[in-house]
């Protein structure tokens, strides 16, 4: 067999723009402009990625105007970003409209012009300040998916990414990255410090160390509703190490490069992964569930 009937080999470093955006409340056309604008600025610079935060195409206070700003993945704007996008991958945020007019905060994965995976919120948050449920119709399942360039991935929307339960999902899913959009409001502030930043940042080291993984968080900035969004983006190695950190408020274009050779490395060293025992947990999770549920 000679060397040219093998596959090429997939490239290890990668170039990730976190286009850490503040996008227009329900003005969807002026959103999509504004992304034209990153994906311009992001293939300029040679990224493999550009990832967008949480409802970037609507902004995050929509309420009442769901059905309004709603559009199926096929909508000729998402056709559009995905043309420009050209060989660049894309993770976008969205308020998706089901064929039965179910209506979902989605993020989709597309590469090559092609969408390869849609994930729809989980976890919606109705507590505080918060009232997702009242709009939202929940996800039901937290998948991984293969990628031409970048190996296994997982997404995790916002609250999704608050849920230890969906970071061992993505575990048993043996992702190489996992991707959190995010629109996260500043709360528990202390003089110069951010709660919620805070928590982000330990809770990116910790999955980044226990998954063996990339972990990219992109956060909004701006104000909507008397609230204001702190940005802070992140990439954080597979080492729990953050390879780059976006400013705080304001927006921003921030390129981040990793190499995923750092993910056998890792894993080398602390093989959490091999040792889990997975059926051990199905068998845990089933009595907990008899005793619980009587079922």
């Amino acid at each position: 067999m000679t060397s040219s009937s093998h596959p090429p080999a997939r490239p290890t470093v990668h170039h990730v723009a976190l286009a850490q955006i503040a996008p227009a409340l329900a003005d969807r056309q002026r959103n999509v402009g504004l992304h034209l604008e990153q994906i311009k600025a992001a293939r300029a610079k040679g990224a493999d990625l550009i990832v967008f935060p949480e409802l970037s195409l609507t902004g995050y206070f929509v309420r009442d105007m769901v059905p309004d700003v709603a559009i199926a993945p096929d909508a000729p704007e998402i056709d559009e970003l995905l043309d420009a996008a050209g060989p660049m991958a894309v993770v976008l945020g969205f308020v998706e409209e089901s064929p039965q007019h179910r209506f979902y905060n989605t993020a989709l994965y597309a590469e090559g012009g092609r969408i390869v995976h849609l994930h729809r919120k989980v976890y919606l948050p109705t507590y505080g300040l918060f009232e997702e449920q009242r709009y939202f119709a929940a996800g039901e399942r937290f998948a991984a998916f293969d990628t031409a360039r970048f190996g296994r991935m997982g997404i995790l929307i916002c609250e999704d990414f608050w849920h230890l339960s969906a970071a061992a999902i993505m575990q048993a899913e043996e992702i190489d990255v996992l991707i959190c959009p995010s629109n996260s409001p500043g709360r528990g502030v202390e003089g110069p410090r951010i709660r919620t930043a805070e928590t982000y940042e330990h809770l990116s080291k910790a999955y980044a160390q226990l998954l063996g993984a990339v972990v990219i968080v992109v956060n909004r900035v701006g104000f909507e509703d008397g609230l204001c969004f702190w940005g802070g983006s992140t990439v954080t190695g597979p080492d729990g190490r953050t390879i780059v950190e976006a400013p705080m408020l304001d927006e921003s274009l921030t390129m981040a490069t990793f190499d995923a050779a750092d993910l056998r490395r890792q894993r080398l060293i602390t093989p959490l992964a091999r040792d889990e025992r997975l059926l051990l947990t199905i068998e845990e999770l089933n009595r907990i569930k008899r005793n619980r549920y009587g079922c």
